[in-house]
Parts: C-alpha cells; sequence; structure tokens
C-alpha cells in the first residue's frame, strides 16, 4: 500500500465511517477524558476511534511524520490551526464530514456542540511520536515531544489562543 495522501486518508476513514458495524460496539464516553480505540495498525496505517464529550480538547499539536484525516461519525469538533500574531483559524465538522492534515500542520482538535462527539482517524505513517505545543508569557512557542500512546491534552498558556467560546 505505502503512504498515504491527504485525499486517500479522507477515503479511508470515510468508508469505516459508513461500516458503524465495524466499530459501533466501541463508542462510550467519558466526561473526564477523551476514549480511544485503535482498530488499526499495519505497516502504512494507523485507525483510531475517538469519542469526545464537553471541554476535550488535544491542545495545539502536530503529528511528527505523519498525514491524517478525521471523519465525524456523531456530534461535531473543530480543528483550530496555529497562526502566530493572529488568532487561529477555526473550522467546525459535524457529522458525515472529513478533512485532512498534513504531518507539518499544527493544529487543535476539540468537542464542540451539544452532544458527544465520536471521530475515526487514519494516520500514514502510522502515527508513533507527536509534538504538543506550550505558548510561553512572553509569546515563545515551545515543542515538547510525546509518544502516540500519550493523551493530547492543552498545555500551560494553551488557552490564551482558545477560541472565543471554545
Amino acid at each position: 500500500m505505502g503512504e498515504l495522501s491527504g485525499p486517500e486518508l479522507v477515503a479511508v476513514v470515510q468508508r469505516l465511517a459508513a461500516a458503524p458495524e465495524r466499530w459501533a460496539h466501541l463508542v462510550r464516553h467519558d466526561p473526564q477524558q477523551r476514549v480511544y480505540e485503535e482498530l488499526r495498525r499495519d505497516a502504512d496505517l494507523a485507525i483510531w476511534l475517538i469519542c469526545w464529550m464537553d471541554d476535550h480538547d488535544t491542545g495545539f499539536h502536530d503529528h511528527d511524520l505523519s498525514s491524517g484525516a478525521v471523519a465525524v461519525v456523531g456530534g461535531a469538533v473543530a480543528e483550530d490551526r496555529l497562526l502566530l500574531g493572529a488568532p487561529p483559524v477555526t473550522r467546525e465538522f459535524a457529522a458525515g464530514e472529513a478533512f485532512h492534515f498534513s504531518a507539518a500542520d499544527i493544529h487543535r482538535v476539540r468537542h464542540t456542540g451539544a452532544a458527544p462527539a465520536v471521530t475515526i482517524h487514519a494516520y500514514s505513517p502510522p502515527l508513533w511520536r507527536m509534538g504538543s505545543y506550550e505558548i510561553l508569557p512572553g509569546g515563545e512557542l515551545r515543542r515538547h515531544a510525546l509518544s502516540y500512546a500519550e493523551e493530547l491534552r492543552p498545555l500551560e498558556g494553551d488557552e490564551v489562543l482558545r477560541p472565543f467560546g471554545g
């Protein structure tokens, strides 16, 4: 198969989103943290089911060497793209919608809307490391390396960039 492009990853998550018999039994929500279930991992691709509730937020991060795509299968999430010297660019995605990102993109994903959300994520090559970003009081940006197994959360100072109402 080899490394997949953004549009190819979108096709993967959309196909899986259309087959709830493969993942619906894994959906569960925890108000304290996002719930993760790895659906597939091989040499070329990793696929995750993630369940979201109020205030669940990844904080700003990158995906090191992996490009990715997200399909929203229930509820809604927002993606904020980090801009220096300006508020983040925000796009909201509801059930039935999908988006992709490159390995170099710095973004955050957060729950939005009133209902819990469920998303399917695909990464190629499979996700092993990520960078989590902290904005220091003087505006300095600091990257922290994380394993894919660590839960992403906003770091101290990250709330400065939280959009109004977010």
